[in-house]
């Protein structure tokens, strides 16, 4: 079964670069959606149903932290599995992420093998 995912990056050429690591990671979508930061990705997800969220934690806008906080309350999408994808090394940041929700992290820069192994359980 084909998956459909959401990549949350405000930087479009990071976006396209964790596209290219799912397939290389031999991942098959049905559908990959991109949104800028927490907000646009919110907005989407009022008329888009996605099986796994990638997010970036540092965005404009609304960060993937306040995005986590939004999403855990909205009983339509609080259910996705969201992995962030970031330059936080601290584990203050990733233990609130994970406190919220999310089901893991992976760090930039990143492999395609760093992929499968954390998003293989998921998908």
């Amino acid at each position: 079964m084909a998956a459909k995912v959401l990549i949350i990056d405000d930087s479009n050429t990071m976006r396209k670069i964790v596209q290219r690591s799912l397939r290389q990671a031999g991942f098959e979508f049905e559908k990959i959606l991109e949104a800028g930061d927490g907000q646009e990705a919110l907005g989407l997800l009022e008329s888009e149903e996605v099986d796994f969220i990638l997010s970036d934690i540092n965005m404009p806008n609304m960060d993937g932290i306040e995005f986590l906080r939004q999403k855990k309350d909205n009983a339509a999408i609080k259910d996705i599995p969201v992995v962030m994808i970031t330059t936080e090394a601290g584990n203050d940041i990733l233990g609130e992420a994970k406190s919220l929700g999310a089901k893991g992290s992976i760090k930039k820069p990143f492999t395609p093998d760093q992929v499968q192994d954390v998003l293989g359980e998921f998908l």
